[in-house]
């Protein structure tokens, strides 16, 4: 809900290397929507092992193959460090 506030926006540019962050488009937010609405269905149908096991495997694959995901996020908005903004930029 809060995700494409002013707020957050700002502070998502501020915090991270996403100077020209502007917010998600339409289509982005639709499908962030059904990705988790697809995420919660799986959960519905793993046993909570598989679930943490997959949550892990698919933030370990985000940060290694596009140095993001969702984790990262979270730490560079609420505790950014010059460590990982470096990490994320390449270098």
């Amino acid at each position: 809900m809060l995700e494409n506030t002013p707020l957050i926006i700002n502070r998502y540019r501020e915090a991270t290397i996403s100077l020209d962050y502007f917010g998600d488009s339409v289509i982005n937010s639709v499908f962030d929507v059904l990705s988790m609405l697809f995420g919660f269905w799986l959960a519905g149908k793993l046993p909570v092992w598989a679930s943490v096991i997959l949550i892990l495997f698919l933030e370990a694959l985000a940060a290694l193959v596009i140095r993001d995901g969702l984790i990262l996020n979270i730490l560079m908005l609420v505790y950014p460090l010059d460590a990982v903004r470096a990490w994320q930029a390449g270098g």
